[in-house]
């Protein structure tokens, strides 16, 4: 995937501690901004939005 964008959650007051998310029309995968050449998480575009709201019901402390 080449077409990797920051989330539009990662405000400037969140400094370089963002998320980037690359989509296809198949999948979406998930990277961390500060270590781009590691492996990214790779979803169905049917299992991300469960991730996305597994990740809301269970936040972390």
């Amino acid at each position: 995937m080449d077409n990797w964008r920051k989330s539009s959650y990662s405000g400037p007051g969140d400094g370089n501690e963002c998320v980037e998310i690359a989509t296809t029309p198949t999948h979406i995968a998930v990277r961390d901004s500060k270590a781009p050449t590691t492996r990214p998480l790779t979803f169905p575009v049917a299992a991300f939005a469960p991730f996305l709201e597994a990740l809301k019901a269970h936040p972390r402390r």
